[in-house]
């Protein structure tokens, strides 16, 4: 099996993760920080919004089982990707939406599902998604692996992402991993 990068920020890294860890033929999702010109931030670096870095995750998938495209069709489904520097109540740089990708054959998926996600109309406005080359991806502290699944009580938790994972699984039944699915 042959496995492929895909790095994507929208919001906070802890809806993004959870809800990729769940989807059949992603191996391994990683949060960090990426887009930015600090070298190792740390997340209390990166959520000052100064460092021009944006919280995301980096996915691990085999694309005979997912496509890159259905990755991105995923993410343009469980966030808001019309809100420039800002998801719900997280506002910041630090939380835009980005693609980050890895080669030529990416950037050209991304524009391609962008154009097909803004003719389809699936969210009122423009979408904002910057989409950029990865220049370096950061991984974060520890303490972030596993967010949802370790912290489910949490008001962020029970409020931002346990609805954001509740969508996806409704949306996309049909790709969940079967232990999503039970």
């Amino acid at each position: 099996m042959t496995e492929e990068l895909a790095t994507l920020g929208g919001g906070c890294f802890w809806c993004l993760e959870a809800v990729f860890k769940d989807l059949r033929g992603v191996s391994a999702v990683k949060s960090g920080y990426a887009g930015g010109d600090a070298v190792n931030p740390t997340y209390k670096q990166v959520r000052t919004g100064r460092t021009g870095h944006a919280e995301v995750v980096q996915i691990r998938f085999d694309p005979a089982a997912v496509s890159y495209g259905d990755l991105l069709r995923v993410f343009f489904t469980i966030h808001d990707p019309t809100t420039r520097d800002r998801q719900g109540h997280d506002v910041g740089s630090q939380y835009r939406s980005v693609i980050l990708t890895h080669g030529d054959a990416q950037r050209a998926m991304a524009d391609a599902v962008m154009a097909e996600v803004a003719q389809a109309k699936l969210w009122p406005a423009p979408l904002v998604t910057e989409v950029m080359p990865l220049d370096a991806f950061y991984p974060a502290e520890p303490e972030h692996d596993d967010y949802f699944a370790r912290n489910p009580w949490t008001g962020y938790c029970q409020a931002v992402v346990g609805p954001k994972v509740a969508k996806f699984r409704k949306t996309f039944a049909d790709r969940l991993k079967r232990e999503a699915a039970e």
